[in-house]
């Protein structure tokens, strides 16, 4: 796939170097020559990948770096170090600083075209989630963008895929000063592990006896249980050919034997930390699609919703010929209840309410608040008679058991009346079957409350 790389570098050789070799692999370019250019080209959102050089006048990429990531606009552009230094602690610099690979030179050019692919794929795979995430601050969630951004990477739960006993020991006695670490000498093991519990990232060796790493990495990336757990691959360096294979099949990232702690403790936090960035966002995004669509107090449909699928549900009703009702509730004298005890009161009511009718109906039913104290209930397959047991069932549930409110130390009766009506082929639209129940609701009210009315009943 194609990406728009950012080089950043304050040598022109270096940038022109960088962007000859991206630009033969089709990936767009983009360039900058020191640290607030990098800045500002990423807070507007063009590049997908930054390469970051270290050794630059004024700020230094580690600090670019740092700032990308701690900013919540930016925290998710993949960034890879790129840098002469080549110690330990310079990696482990650049990784705390939020970097998401370090590189040095001289490039293996193999090597780095298959990290930003591996990388570019990371992001496209969030974007929409990013993209969701910040127009859900219009329906009043949170900045799920700032708290994914704060994310530690910190008290993970990884799975260590390792068969060598003592290589086994020495790893999860590092990793376990900050994780809760695992270990399963078999592969199989593995994936059903990982299958069936959580865990943010598994560290998969691919020395395994009589067994292959990258076929557990093609599995997890396979099953929709677990294609979301970070993978880093674990290999001498003679398996050069094999890691670079298996970012290709869609491992994160990996270490290099002999693995240096510190360097094992930045890599594992950064990718629990980009795994959390991603689950937040998708919480987010699911949070953002039921505030959509449901009613935040009672937790029912909200009308918005309601009104769209009673139309859909009537067109299936009128070509399959089926029956179909609705059911239009109000609670007796709610009015009454909110100014006798409160609001706070009448809202425990009310989400008490909501329950009841929701234990009285299907899984395949609609139900809705449509306002205030007035709930719909739509019966599909539902005939008229059917369809007033179900009225007078809500409605007995209702009236014979108190409500409780003040945090349960208070019972007050509450009452129901309710309307009928069910699709007549002459139907026009869903309005016709709403106003017969609304007509209805009406009749049940005017002649004392507490019952239901049928509207062909009248």
């Amino acid at each position: 796939m194609s990406a728009r790389v950012l080089v950043v570098d304050d040598v022109p050789a270096n940038l022109k170097l960088l962007e000859a070799k991206l630009s033969a692999e089709y990936f767009d370019v983009l360039t900058a020559t020191n640290g607030p250019d990098a800045l500002a080209i990423c807070e507007r959102g063009e590049p997908d990948i930054v390469l970051l050089d270290v050794m630059m006048p004024g700020m230094n990429g580690f600090e670019v770096c740092r700032r990308l990531k701690n900013t919540p606009a930016t925290a998710h552009i993949p960034v890879v170090i790129v840098t002469a230094l080549d110690q330990p602690r310079d990696r482990l610099q650049g990784l705390d600083a939020g970097a998401d690979d370090f590189l040095t030179k001289p490039l293996d050019d193999v090597a780095l075209f298959a990290r930003v692919r591996s990388l570019a794929r990371l992001k496209s795979m969030t974007d929409e989630l990013r993209n969701r995430a910040v127009a859900s601050r219009r329906l009043g969630i949170a900045d799920p963008l700032a708290a994914a951004a704060a994310e530690t990477g910190l008290n993970g739960r990884v799975l260590l895929v390792e068969d060598r006993p003592s290589v086994a020991d020495r790893l999860q006695s590092a990793l376990s000063a900050f994780h809760v670490v695992e270990v399963e000498p078999d592969a199989q093991q593995a994936m059903l592990r990982v299958a069936e519990d959580e865990f943010d990232s598994v560290l998969v060796s691919l020395d395994l006896q009589e067994q292959d790493g990258l076929r557990l990495c093609s599995q997890l990336r396979s099953l929709d249980r677990t294609r979301d757990v970070s993978v880093l691959l674990m290999g001498e360096a003679e398996n050069r050919a094999r890691i670079l294979r298996g970012l290709e099949i869609g491992a994160h990232d990996f270490l290099i034997r002999p693995i240096d702690r510190n360097e094992l403790l930045a890599r594992v936090r950064t990718q629990i930390r980009r795994k959390r960035f991603t689950d937040r966002l998708r919480d987010s995004l699911q949070s953002s699609m039921e505030m959509a669509v449901l009613d935040q107090l009672t937790g029912l449909h909200n009308r918005r919703f309601m009104d769209t699928r009673l139309v859909a549900m009537l067109d299936e009703s009128a070509l399959r010929a089926r029956a179909l009702s609705v059911l239009v509730l109000d609670v007796d004298h709610f009015k009454a209840v909110n100014d006798s005890w409160g609001h706070d009161a009448g809202d425990e009511v009310l989400k008490e309410f909501a329950d009841r009718v929701r234990a009285c109906t299907r899984g395949i039913d609609l139900v809705a608040r449509m306002g205030g104290e007035e709930v719909v209930v739509v019966l599909p397959d539902t005939g008229p008679k059917a369809a007033y047991a179900v009225a007078e069932r809500i409605r007995e549930k209702v009236e014979n058991t108190p409500f409780a409110i003040y945090a349960n130390s208070r019972d007050i009766t509450v009452t129901v009346s309710i309307g009928v009506a069910s699709r007549k082929a002459g139907d026009a639209s869903s309005a016709d079957i709403m106003k017969r129940a609304d007509d209805a609701l009406y009749r049940a009210k005017a002649g004392g409350r507490n019952r239901v009315i049928a509207a062909n009943a009248a």
